[in-house]
This record gives C-alpha cells, sequence and structure tokens, in this order.
C-alpha cells in the first residue's frame, strides 16, 4: 500500500493496541490488560473483560469474546502518528496541543484523537496517564510492530513510526499529511482545526 491521501478510504484490518482506562488502572503503578483497538477490522478476538476494564477472575481468563466493530466507520477521528512516546517533540510540542485543544476539536465533530507510536501497549498507556488522560476521548494506542505506518510507508526508521496526521471521517480520508523532517507544522493540532 502507498501513502494515504484525502478522498482514500481508511484501509481495512488495521487494528492497534490499547490499555482501556478505568478507574483501576488510573495510577501508574496498575498496568491494565492490552486488548485491541478494531479502527477498521471486522472480526477481533480478545479476552473477555468485566465491566471498567478490569481484569477478569482467572476462571473466565480463557474466555474469549468476538468485537464486530469498525471504530473509524462511524466516527470522525484524528490519528496521529509520533516517532516515540515520551520523546522530547512528541512530549512538549505535539501531543499537548490537541489536549490543549480538546474543546475546540470536539466543537469541530471530532469524536476522538488516536495517538499511535510503536510503543507497546504499557508504554503508550503510561504515557497518557503521564500527561492526565483518563478517558476515551484522547486514546493513547500501539502502533504494533509499525504494520500500519510500514503499510503507508511512512516511518522515521525502521523502528519508529513517521510524526504524521490523518483525520478519518466516517471511514474517509479527509486529511492526510507527513511532517517534514523536524517540527511540527503539518501534523499539530491547529494544523488538523484549521482544516476541519
Amino acid at each position: 500500500m502507498s501513502a494515504l491521501k484525502a478522498g482514500d478510504s481508511f484501509p481495512e484490518d488495521v487494528v492497534f493496541g490499547w490499555v482501556r482506562p478505568s478507574p483501576e488502572t488510573a495510577g501508574f503503578n496498575a498496568c491494565g490488560v492490552p486488548t485491541k483497538y478494531p479502527a477498521s477490522s471486522r472480526k477481533i478476538t480478545t479476552r473477555a473483560t468485566m465491566t471498567l476494564g478490569a481484569i477478569p477472575p482467572l476462571d473466565n481468563a480463557s474466555k474469549l469474546m468476538q468485537a464486530d466493530t469498525l471504530e473509524f466507520k462511524n466516527k470522525k477521528v484524528v490519528l496521529v502518528s509520533v516517532p516515540g512516546a515520551f520523546t522530547p517533540t512528541c512530549s512538549a510540542n505535539h501531543i499537548p496541543g490537541f489536549i490543549a485543544k480538546t474543546a475546540e476539536l470536539k466543537a469541530k465533530g471530532v469524536d476522538q484523537v488516536v495517538v499511535i507510536a510503536c510503543n507497546d501497549s504499557w508504554v503508550m498507556s503510561a504515557w497518557g496517564k503521564a500527561n492526565n488522560i483518563h478517558d476515551e476521548f484522547i486514546l493513547f494506542a500501539s502502533d504494533d510492530d509499525c504494520k500500519f505506518s510500514k503499510s503507508i510507508g511512512w516511518m522515521t526508521s525502521p523502528d519508529r513510526t513517521g510524526r504524521y496526521a490523518l483525520v478519518i471521517d466516517h471511514g474517509k480520508v479527509t486529511y492526510a499529511e507527513l511532517e517534514p523532517a523536524g517540527g511540527v507544522t503539518v501534523s499539530g493540532a491547529d494544523a488538523i482545526l484549521a482544516k476541519l
């Protein structure tokens, strides 16, 4: 697959890893259980969990459930990719803009902001907690093995996703920009708000 552009359908079978925020996993000493976030995958098999994302009792640990969900097909989503969690530009210049402009993004009809990097689900969850995110409007997820970013060719190195942003409106890409080397210009909150 080549790079995405406005007018494209969001690719099928895209799945990210994440840890659902819950009161039980709010602290830094609580890891949570990673699960799959089916951005555009029709069938995802996950371990069944109790309400509020709690770890299931041991006797239920082997129970599986299937989700028939296409998250990006039913929402207006801003997908933001960064080279790494807890890195200087990502932590100081890129993601804080989305956090600060949450109300403006919602006012423009955005249902969710999904921040991805190649870090694992636990690291991304910890980064969300470090940014005081405890709900699902801004979701910190793992692009496991950089699979999605590699599929569109937007990588900075073999193990780092590129810095880019996509707007997906009910399954259609309406904005897709990869940052030129250095800086946050076309993938920051202000650039996205100007295009919504």
